[in-house]
């Protein structure tokens, strides 16, 4: 079974792709495609708006999202802050975001995540 995982379409998709292949991760979006690809067989991607993530999240067709705390919190869903990752788009000033995932997910923490 893979993850499905949710990346930030817009703004914040380039800053999340470089975000990932510092942790190893690399991840090809073309121009088009909802569905880039990465270099890892057990994860799926999907690009999705942020302030929709937590939608997708709660509603089980993601496993995990990456998305805005404020639009957690504006969603007034569901879903479980996993952590916090601090990176930016274009600028060098910080923005704080959130890994979520339901509550009753097996994933609970990043470390959950691994292998």
């Amino acid at each position: 079974m893979k993850i499905r995982l949710g990346i930030p379409k817009g703004s914040l998709q380039d800053a999340t792709i470089a975000l990932f292949a510092r942790a190893g991760f690399n991840i090809y979006a073309n121009g088009r495609s909802y569905f880039p690809s990465i270099d890892d067989a057990e994860i799926e991607c999907m690009l999705i708006r942020a302030q929709e993530m937590a939608r997708y999240v709660e509603h089980g067709f993601l496993d995990a999202g990456l998305t805005g705390r404020d639009w957690v919190i504006e969603s007034g869903l569901e879903v479980q802050p996993v952590c916090d990752l601090v990176y930016a788009k274009q600028s060098r000033s910080k923005v704080r975001w959130v890994l979520a995932v339901p509550e009753d997910s097996k994933y609970q923490k990043p470390e959950d995540l691994g292998g």
